[in-house]
């Protein structure tokens, strides 16, 4: 069933997020907020703009208006606006909750929905491939912090599609 490649694909963007985030509380305290001269200015930044980006997707895959999704934006700014990494991690559970009972809940994720962006216009997709570009973001700036991570001197972790079939 196709619903079960969806959710596949959305619960290893979830563990290669919460893989890294574990792999972050590990390391010392003040890398977390270091700035440094890279993609973004810290790894909080990072961790922010993937729960921002994963929060705007949800809005628009659970069929909110373009003006509905900006204020869920705004909401999630200020719902991660100084929070530390564990307090991050406890808003990453909210949202991949909310993420699994969406998903969890469509008939056929290869039905589909008409988003509307005034910039970029409307557009007719299945709600897989827009559960799908949210994973491959999350994947993008995994990326990031390994880099900085590195950038600083610390190990990445390995946060791949393969590691989490070998694991699951």
């Amino acid at each position: 069933m196709k619903t079960n490649n969806t959710l596949q694909r959305y619960r290893y963007n979830t563990w290669a997020n919460h893989r890294i985030l574990n792999h972050l509380q590990s390391l010392p305290d003040q890398l977390y907020n270091k700035e440094i001269d890279s993609v973004f200015s810290s790894i909080h930044e990072v961790v922010v703009h993937i729960y921002k980006v994963d929060g705007l997707w949800f809005s628009v895959i659970s069929g909110d208006t373009f003006e509905e999704t900006m204020d869920a934006i705004k909401t999630l700014g200020q719902k991660s606006t100084g929070k530390n990494l564990h307090q991050m991690i406890g808003l990453y559970r909210e949202i991949t909750d909310q993420y699994t009972e969406l998903i969890t809940s469509l008939d056929d994720p290869d039905d589909v929905i008409t988003i509307h962006h005034p910039q970029y216009g409307e557009k007719t997709l299945p709600y897989a491939d827009l559960i799908e570009h949210v994973v491959n973001h999350g994947t993008y700036h995994r990326g990031h912090i390994t880099a900085m991570l590195r950038q600083q001197g610390y190990p990445g972790i390995p946060t791949d599609y393969i590691f989490y079939l070998y694991e699951k």
